[in-house]
């Protein structure tokens, strides 16, 4: 392949709701531009940007994947972003990647909850975007109610540079509003010249009448051209559109048909002539040498600055980090430094990756995007630069991922596999987590939904052939004592020579800190229990608090304190005071009141004012306390909350489920409370085994 300089470059994500046909889309124009030879369909699992088993399987995109495609002589690098909200990751980082975006949106389904969150991510990223209106060759495909309902949530920013045209209720070709001249398509894309219909020209009328007055907007001269009732030259039109594109002040609309590739054409013509360069942009980091900020600017005149925004680690195809490159040039023989981890590698080999077609080549511009592969010691978002200009661009922020389960290797032996299959998938996910959480004897899965947990358990058996089942976790309660007791633990054995003999009185009573286990005090007088001692009997206090006698969960907010008791000076010993303080624990904890104490978390809920009701009375089912509300922008409202940790399970799903897959949430532990009678009595029944063969230790 060819090296691009920064103004023959464009990156552009392809974003919109899961399903709607981004990456048809992009099959599509790979198959127009030369890419491949034949059209791949997502039904069939063969096309070039979904080329993962997973994503075959379940015909969706899991991953984010580049295809760079030559249009006359500018490459675009094509970056098909998942729509579905479980890999808001992948998302994350095809954002960073690219300068523009287009959202496609399906002439059937019209403006769906991933079109709204698609807009939300550009103007969170001032990502300048179009729309591709697909699907134009459905019987039931409407432009003019997806320009209309665009326009009633977006405003006079929407510009459709489109008009179809239908001939017996199938889509035939379009009118290019700017140019204001009739397309016929021939083959695919291609097209030839015609009349603009009669029934066209209302619609087309004030589409036109749209751009004139956005053009004219522009400059104080073409205002004043305009109110003058004089013509705008093609060039004034194109030029004003261009920058109006550029500084989010027009959204241009197009239209066309993935299955059918009609409309790529067009679209492609569009990134290269609105879209930016990536000299156009802005990128700043650090020189850590001499802490001051280094402006990259995607100049290739500057040292060699480069961020890593994907990983990929597939026992298949290797490890491969994707890179774009936000300043001088990388070849394919450098000495690159990793300033993150103050680590140098020398690179044998630089790639272009089309899906997942390696393409060698020898150098990459400012601007650009490619792979290196098999890089030891980077990891996603590390900065590569020279030794001698050693630069750290800032780490951007990914989703935080809320949902879990508890999971179990399927076959013994695979411990050891499932953990280092995990590190990989890790290191190519961010928003994956493993927690191994002792207390309560179980390890977490974490992801951004239960979709993203399922997908991740399916590619450890297809990529790495382990076996894992999740199951609902363990809610981590805890137990504590609400009054005073104070109990004798008395352990005697005789086997013949010398026995076992240990006697305590230990003073159980509410400690007020519920952050710590145990508090241990001894008050001995008279040397009733010897100094020596006193260690074993803590140990066996500390020993005790891990499980408690009433549902086998951890003791918190204890007091232990050793008052009074006997030893033999041939019998005792530090295990037989251990094993009588363990004896006292069980019974005094038992007489204490023991109660079950609940996680809370405060959660934050951010949906539309609509929902705002059954929001709040889905919180109060699950036993949420409403703290406030906070009023947000774009009509939106925060909910803060008190709820149980153990009523977010399945709450990602449900959230989901009442607000189209519009609601966002977070939640962060707060406290225990006393858990209600009912839930008690339920957790007690559910852990009565577990407290029966602890009580028989």
């Amino acid at each position: 392949m060819e090296t691009y300089k920064y103004e023959k470059i464009r990156n552009v994500a392809l974003l919109g709701h899961g399903g709607c046909g981004k990456t048809t889309l992009v099959e599509a124009m790979a198959y127009v531009t030369g890419v491949t030879n034949r059209l791949g369909k997502v039904e069939d699992g063969n096309t070039i940007s979904d080329y993962d088993k997973e994503e075959a399987k379940r015909l969706f995109s899991i991953n984010t994947s580049v295809v760079p495609v030559i249009w006359e002589d500018t490459k675009i690098n094509l970056i098909d972003a998942p729509g579905y909200f479980d890999f808001a990751g992948e998302l994350e980082e095809a954002l960073y990647a690219c300068d523009a975006a287009v959202i496609v949106v399906s002439a059937k389904a019209g403006i769906e909850v991933g079109t709204t969150k698609a807009w939300e991510y550009c103007e969170k990223h001032k990502l300048p975007r179009m729309f591709f209106v697909t699907d134009m060759d459905d019987d039931n495909a409407s432009f003019r109610q997806v320009v209309e309902n665009l326009t009633e949530v977006y405003g006079k920013k929407i510009a459709p540079f489109h008009s179809p045209i239908r001939e017996s209720g199938k889509f035939v070709g379009f009118v290019n509003v700017v140019k204001m001249a009739g397309r016929r398509f021939t083959k695919l894309s291609e097209y030839e010249e015609c009349e603009i219909p009669d029934y066209s020209k209302e619609y087309v009328d004030r589409y036109r009448e749209t751009l004139l007055d956005a053009v004219a907007e522009t400059s104080e001269d073409l205002m004043e051209k305009y109110f003058n009732g004089e013509e705008f030259t093609p060039q004034e039109i194109s030029t004003a559109l261009r920058s109006s594109v550029i500084a989010r002040d027009i959204v241009p609309v197009l239209m066309g048909s993935g299955v059918n590739a009609q409309g790529c054409k067009m679209l492609l013509l569009a990134i290269e002539k609105y879209f930016p360069s990536p000299n156009k942009l802005v990128i700043t980091g650090i020189n850590q040498k001499t802490n001051t900020t280094f402006a990259a600017d995607y100049d290739a005149n500057k040292p060699m600055t480069a961020r890593v925004f994907k990983t990929i680690a597939d026992p298949f195809i290797g490890k491969f980090s994707f890179i774009k490159v936000c300043s001088g040039v990388l070849k394919s023989d450098d000495v690159i430094y990793n300033a993150n981890k103050d680590t140098e590698e020398k690179l044998s080999r630089l790639y272009v990756l089309r899906g997942k077609e390696q393409i060698e080549v020898k150098e990459l511009y400012a601007g650009d995007i490619g792979a290196i592969g098999k890089l030891s010691n980077t990891q996603t978002w590390d900065t590569l630069s020279t030794k001698g200009t050693p630069v750290i661009f800032d780490v951007p922020k990914m989703p935080v991922p809320y949902v879990y389960q508890r999971f179990q290797t399927k076959n013994k032996g695979d411990e050891d596999k499932v953990s280092q299959a995990l590190a990989r998938l890790m290191e190519e996910d961010l928003t994956l987590k493993v927690v191994n959480d002792t207390q309560n004897r179980q390890s977490l899965l974490y992801g951004i939904g239960e979709q993203h947990l399922e997908v991740t358990a399916s590619k450890l058996i297809t990529r790495f052939k382990v076996e894992i089942e999740l199951m609902k976790p363990r809610v981590p309660y805890r137990e504590t004592i609400r009054k005073s007791i104070q109990v004798q633990g008395r352990h005697k054995k005789q086997s013949g020579g010398a026995g076992q003999f240990g006697d305590v009185h230990i003073l159980f009573e509410p400690s007020t800190d519920l952050e710590k286990p145990y508090i241990f005090e001894e008050k001995i007088f008279g040397g009733a229990v010897p100094k020596n001692y006193f260690p074993a009997v803590e140990k066996g206090i500390a020993e005790s608090v891990q499980a408690g006698p009433l549902a086998g969960y951890p003791v918190v907010g204890l007091k232990a304190t050793l008052v009074d008791g006997s030893y033999h000076p041939v019998d005792s010993n530090e295990v037989s005071f251990k094993l009588a303080a363990i004896k006292a624990f069980k019974d005094g904890v038992l007489k204490a009141s023991p109660i079950l104490l609940e996680p809370i978390v405060e959660i934050h809920v951010i949906i539309p004012d609509r929902f705002t009701g059954d929001i709040m009375g889905d919180l109060s089912r699950r036993r949420g306390r409403v703290l406030g509300m906070n009023p947000l922008h774009n009509g939106k409202q925060e909910i803060v909350a008190e709820m149980p940790l153990s009523e977010t399970f399945g709450y990602c799903t449900e959230l989901r489920s009442m607000t189209g897959g519009i609601g966002e949430y977070s939640y962060e532990f707060v406290r225990y409370d006393p858990a209600p009678a009912d839930v008690q009595a339920k957790v007690i029944e559910e852990n009565a085994a577990k407290v029966a063969q602890i009580n028989q230790a």
